[in-house]
């Protein structure tokens, strides 16, 4: 009986591994097994929309499924992109991907390997990760949701009750990693964002790209400890700051509960903007494998305590902050989601 439905498949192309999942057309997983792969992106654009195809064939033959039940593939792909489908310079991706057409390529080789058109939908990984994210944390419900999403950068998505993200009309939008902070109210200094901004983005204060600086401003108070005498770089002390704040170091702590603060200032934020009822946090420190349930639960108390006094009345306790839940699943099967919904969106009118 499921070999006839139909499905939507999801390409997660990350900078150095892919994935693929899928979902059925009740937007129900098809799996929890992903099919994961090395990107290959040494070997260019043109090998590496050839691997997807392939691993696309290899999850159908996985699940007992095949090519004519496929009704559309999303492809979620970090930024950023020159135009709709047309990648930009990325600092993960050889200079051979910018300027591609990676949205015809896909097209014209899911043309060639399936026998007929299949729709594509293409966009932003963190937004795509967003819409799964924002599936699981409403369920029924007709809500908007924002996720954030601290690792070495950033990530935000804004979804829409229609199940789809907000992209902007240049492709940039809910790139709130680099709105600028209110600094008075962290009593931090503006530190410079990769972004080349110097305002102070909420990025800098969030991330693992500002946790050099917020070290090195907090080590002379802890002359004894070990990170203090290190003869490791600032930035490769910094990448000890999660195991160590796991063990209740002070240190660790106080700068963990410092970024939790400064999100809890996003949130509210974009909700003046947004109005959403859910914000799902992500990232590594929401990875129930990296961190403890109470450094995971404090972490988002500070979230909530930090966002609610500057919330409209009718938001408190209207407003709710979970976890993500998907974690390596979220972008591919997000992906799937979106070509699902734009599919719908697109019968029903």
């Amino acid at each position: 009986m499921s070999a006839k439905r139909h499905v939507y498949i999801g390409t997660d192309g990350g900078a150095t591994t892919s994935k693929v999942g899928g979902v059925w057309d009740d937007g129900t997983v098809i799996s929890t097994q992903l099919v994961q792969r090395p990107t290959g992106a040494l070997n260019g654009p043109v090998a590496v929309v050839r691997g997807w195809v392939d691993a696309i064939t290899d999850y159908l033959a996985l699940h007992g499924l095949e090519w004519d039940q496929v009704q559309g593939v999303g492809l979620a792909i970090p930024g950023p992109y020159e135009r709709f489908g047309v990648l930009g310079r990325s600092p993960n991706l050889p200079e051979s991907f910018a300027g591609f057409d990676l949205y015809t390529a896909y097209c014209d080789a899911l043309a060639d390997r399936a026998g007929r058109p299949i729709p594509l939908a293409f966009g932003n990984d963190g937004n795509m990760g967003g819409v799964a994210e924002a599936q699981h944390a409403r369920g029924d419900q007709s809500a908007t949701v924002v996720m954030l999403a601290p690792g070495t950068g950033l990530g935000c998505a804004y979804v829409g009750r229609d199940g789809l993200p907000l992209d902007g009309d240049s492709l940039n939008g809910m790139e709130g990693g680099h709105m600028p902070a209110p600094l008075h109210l962290l009593g931090a200094q503006p530190y410079p964002c990769g972004c080349g901004r110097t305002w102070g983005c909420f990025e800098v204060y969030t991330t693992l790209s500002g946790l050099p600086y917020l070290l090195e401003e907090r080590l002379p108070r802890y002359p004894d400890h070990e990170l203090a005498t290190s003869p490791l770089s600032m930035r490769e002390r910094a990448f000890r700051l999660r195991g160590l704040a796991q063990k209740g170091d002070p240190l660790a702590l106080e700068i963990f509960d410092f970024q939790a603060r400064a999100l809890g200032l996003l949130v509210a934020t974009l909700a003046m903007a947004l109005d959403m009822q859910y914000v799902v946090i992500g990232g590594g420190l929401m990875d129930p494998e990296a961190t403890t349930a109470s450094f995971r639960e404090r972490y988002l108390r500070i979230v909530r305590e930090t966002a609610e006094p500057y919330l409209w009345s009718p938001q408190r306790g209207f407003l709710t902050i979970v976890p993500a839940a998907l974690g390596d699943l979220s972008q591919a099967i997000g992906a799937a989601l979106t070509i699902l919904y734009q599919q719908r969106a697109r019968h029903a009118g």
